[in-house]
């Protein structure tokens, strides 16, 4: 079996699952680690935000979450997202991170024997032109190959957690 450790910042969405379950012809195993969002840094959030066009998200911002609060919506978005897996056949566990990120995917690479890692991720130029990113940083630390990819959006991941909520 194909171990992969998934770090996400966001429910998988359709697309996505579509996508990770598909890398390789083997059964696959998942460990996905959920960052909860509010935990990033939210000027570059906003950055990130206002260089792709996204002046509305920017502006909203400072509503996101953060510490204790942003720990149930993410809570949420992993279960959301290991459901996901599961249903597409695949084995999946996941933990929240807390703490350092970089830390805990050293030691969950090395406790699992992962094949690799894949971040998955929305677009953070602010990081990635520095070289800050979890990709960048994650290649010189985890000692297996780390795949970036760029998260999808769609809407029943929106209406998914509204359901999980009620």
């Amino acid at each position: 079996m194909f171990t992969s450790v998934l770090m996400i910042e966001q429910p998988l969405s359709a697309a996505d699952v579509e996508f990770v379950t598909t890398l390789h012809d083997d059964s696959m195993s998942f460990v996905v680690l959920m960052r909860p969002r509010g935990n990033e840094d939210r000027l570059l959030r906003a950055i990130d935000d206002v260089a792709l066009g996204e002046l509305e998200q920017a502006v909203h911002e400072a509503d996101e979450p953060e510490g204790e609060e942003a720990l149930r919506p993410a809570a949420l978005a992993l279960e959301h997202s290991l459901r996901r897996l599961r249903d597409a056949g695949c084995e999946a566990v996941g933990q929240i991170i807390d703490g350092h990120p970089l830390d805990l995917l050293r030691s969950v690479v090395e406790q699992t024997h992962a094949d690799e890692v894949i971040v998955l991720t929305a677009p953070h130029l602010v990081e990635e032109f520095f070289h800050r990113d979890w990709a960048s940083q994650a290649r010189h630390k985890v000692g297996v190959p780390v795949l970036k990819l760029y998260a999808h959006n769609d809407e029943d991941v929106n209406q998914a957690e509204t359901a999980d909520e009620g």
